[in-house]
């Protein structure tokens, strides 16, 4: 088998939410998002097999035709290769390149028969999700949320702190808590890493103290107190405090990844196999190996509006080759009306939902296992 071609498909048309929607980690100063996109890789075979990917939006055309230069004649088996030799140590690149590793995965799986997982060896069937909230509401909306969750069959949820008074954040948790009880695990997302010019960001005295509130209120973890850069500020809350401290979304390689567990910056790391530029789901294999053998987990970012759905796909295959005490779960995005199932996965043929038990089934048609909805695709060109 080898590869002929490889292209990026993009929507052309506005794919338009239901409600605008404002990210929280934008805040104050985004705007309404009234729309959403989508773009995926796909890598052409000539035994007509066809691998998909998630994202591929940032890739030019010019970069294209050198990915092709590289690709093209090659066999798709080799993903090691690629991912050694363009987006490895020595590779040539910073642009992101997850949806092409992802491709070459998906066409391996589909070559063999087999969803990915199975090829890279199975541990579980079935892995646990939290629903990660997206917006900055009121305690009780917050609240009257979690609550609608919880009696749907969802286990744990993902709340957003971002607010210009950080006490205000608290509230919210703590009306929350008080509304679950003990009946869902709650993480909180700080969000300091992201840029937002008119945002009064955390001090490490105010990480420090927020950090002890909500440790006191039993939180799973807190992501992204401090920024990414900050080593030792966030070294010092993991030590100090019982809950987890987790982050590294925007980490762009494994061995940015190795260096903040190795500092033991974080308890939880969260590889992204799009948003990293070498990362994809090989890196992210790896950095789960890393994290493990320092007594560390991973629990994988998942959030990328339209193409959420093939996103969550790719990592539940990652998910699925490793125990609960390496990856107790993968993050899903909803907070309808705008963020919705169909809004987020509306890519799939069949969304990945969420059982009763807050575990969902990994895909398991061959390759990531699932299939784009062609319809919609054609809907939108």
């Amino acid at each position: 088998m080898k590869i002929t071609d490889i292209n990026i498909v993009r929507n052309r048309k506005p794919i338009v939410l239901p409600e605008a929607w404002k990210p929280a980690w934008g805040m104050p100063d985004v705007k309404p998002m009234k729309t959403t996109n989508f773009s995926f890789v796909e890598i052409h075979t000539d035994e007509g097999i066809t691998g998909i990917g998630p994202g591929g939006g940032r890739l030019s055309p010019g970069f294209i035709d050198r990915l092709k230069n590289f690709l093209v004649g090659s066999d798709p088996f080799y993903v090691a290769k690629f991912s050694e030799e363009y987006m490895g140590v020595r590779g040539i690149s910073r642009t992101p390149l997850g949806g092409v590793d992802t491709a070459l995965w998906d066409v391996v799986g589909k070559a063999s028969g087999k969803p990915v997982y199975k090829l890279l060896g199975a541990y579980r069937d079935r892995v646990p999700v939290y629903v990660a909230t997206c917006q900055l509401h009121s305690p009780t909306e917050h609240a009257k949320e979690a609550v609608k969750y919880r009696n749907e069959g969802v286990r744990a949820i993902k709340l957003r702190l971002h607010r210009q008074n950080h006490t205000d954040d608290l509230e919210v948790v703590k009306t929350v808590r008080d509304a679950v009880g003990d009946d869902m695990i709650i993480m909180v997302d700080a969000n300091q890493n992201n840029y937002s010019p008119n945002y009064n960001y955390w001090s490490r005295r105010t990480a420090m103290w927020m950090a002890k509130k909500l440790d006191a209120m039993g939180i799973y973890y807190l992501e992204d107190p401090l920024p990414l850069s900050d080593v030792e500020g966030l070294k010092q809350l993991a030590d100090t405090v019982d809950m987890y401290i987790s982050g590294g979304e925007h980490a762009q390689d494994v061995n940015q990844f190795a260096f903040l567990l190795f500092s033991r910056a974080f308890d939880i790391v969260k590889p992204d196999i799009t948003m990293g530029a070498r990362i994809g789901m090989s890196g992210s294999k790896k950095v789960a190996h890393i994290a493990e053998s320092v007594g560390r987990m991973i629990v994988p970012h998942v959030f990328t509006s339209g193409i959420q759905g093939l996103h969550l796909a790719a990592t539940l295959q990652v998910a699925a080759t490793l125990p609960a005490r390496v990856c107790p779960y993968v993050e899903y995005g909803l907070e309808p009306p705008a963020l919705t199932i169909e809004t987020l996965q509306g890519l799939l043929k069949e969304p990945i939902v969420i059982d009763g038990d807050g575990c969902v089934q990994v895909p398991q048609l061959p390759g990531i296992g699932v299939e784009v909805n062609e319809e919609m695709v054609q809907k939108y060109l």
